[in-house]
């Protein structure tokens, strides 16, 4: 047996404090009482018996309690019931190469995305989640979890410093996201791909030609804008500064929007360009990906105990209810007087 809302054992507190005070005015009056009688006298004067009054005040005290009982929302007995986990498998390839620090998008990109990233978990309607990190090299970060609080950890880690390899692999980070998955389910799958596009490397259409035979479908996230935005960095003295190329003018990175637009169009995905506002992850999960199908994730059985506050609550109500029956004595008659 336990007790749902144990908290609720406090007002116990509150009874006990009842019991002493009525207590304490019980014994009060009866030593008001031999102020004024001998003891011959006292049980001509009392009016009414004080082992019914004594009673009275120990049903109203124990209904109290078992009101409180019933409160605490005991359980005992249960069943054994089979919990299944259904949902889909969502992996969020993330680029975090220097040109996601650029600042176009405030305070830059690789920021914006993680929170657009966190904002994303909180609408997941029990969907395993899974991160990638790449640059000029991929490598899965976090491996397809339910455990969103470990998912969280690791997205807060996402530095360029993780891959001090330049140069976006976009076509290494589909391969690496695919390869990440488990089974063979089509449409239960998605890869969320945020990237600027730029500094394209390897064999992309490779890469899309496996997505497409597994039935991965990717969702791509453009940030940036096509203007382009420099790319702000922090020395090795703290300072701040911009990459520039050989002649010394500052590299702008651009959105390369054209290379997204064909990864999501040949895997039946979708194409968003990241606003001021957010990375319209949130459009893209409510309106293509939460519509796929659904496979079971996880299954387990748990104890379902049944509630058995209505034993405590009738026995509350029974207590009030003798309570009222319990005389406290009649008046004594003059003869009864006499006799005593």
């Amino acid at each position: 047996m336990y007790f749902e809302k144990l908290y609720y054992i406090h007002l116990l507190w509150i009874v006990i404090a009842l019991a002493l005070f009525l207590f304490y005015r019980a014994r009060k009056r009866r030593a008001m009482l031999e102020q004024f009688a001998s003891r011959e006298m006292l049980d001509k004067l009392l009016t009414r018996s004080e082992s019914g009054r004594l009673i009275k005040i120990f049903l109203f005290l124990l209904g109290l309690t078992f009101l409180v009982l019933a409160l605490m929302e005991p359980k005992w007995g249960y069943t054994w019931e089979e919990m299944k986990r259904e949902g889909r498998d969502i992996i969020v390839a993330v680029d975090v190469s220097r040109s996601m620090l650029a600042q176009d998008i405030a305070p830059n990109r690789l920021e914006r995305a993680k929170r657009a990233i966190l904002d994303l978990m909180q609408i997941m309607q029990g969907d395993r989640i899974g991160l990638v990190a790449f640059a000029g090299s991929a490598f899965v970060q976090c491996p397809l979890t339910l455990d969103y609080g470990a998912a969280k950890m690791f997205l807060s880690e996402l530095d360029p410093s993780l891959i001090p390899k330049g140069g976006t692999q976009i076509g290494e980070a589909i391969i690496k996201s695919v390869n990440a998955f488990e089974g063979n389910e089509r449409n239960t799958r998605a890869l969320i791909l945020i990237t600027d596009g730029e500094n394209l490397q390897g064999d992309l259409d490779n890469a899309i030609k496996l997505a497409k035979e597994k039935g991965v479908k990717i969702f791509c996230i453009g940030i940036g804008t096509p203007s382009g935005s420099p790319i702000q960095i922090t020395d090795e003295k703290g300072r701040k500064t911009y990459i520039t190329d050989r002649s010394g003018n500052q590299v702008l990175s651009k959105l390369n929007e054209e290379t997204l637009q064909k990864i999501a169009l040949e895997t039946g995905g979708a194409y968003a360009q990241a606003v001021a506002s957010g990375l319209e992850l949130d459009a893209i999960y409510t309106k293509r990906i939460a519509n796929m199908d659904t496979k079971e994730l996880d299954s387990s059985k748990k104890k379902h105990y049944e509630h058995r506050f209505q034993w405590p609550l009738c026995a509350a109500f029974f207590c009030f209810f003798l309570q009222s029956l319990v005389s406290e004595g009649q008046k004594k008659t003059a003869k009864e007087g006499e006799a005593a």
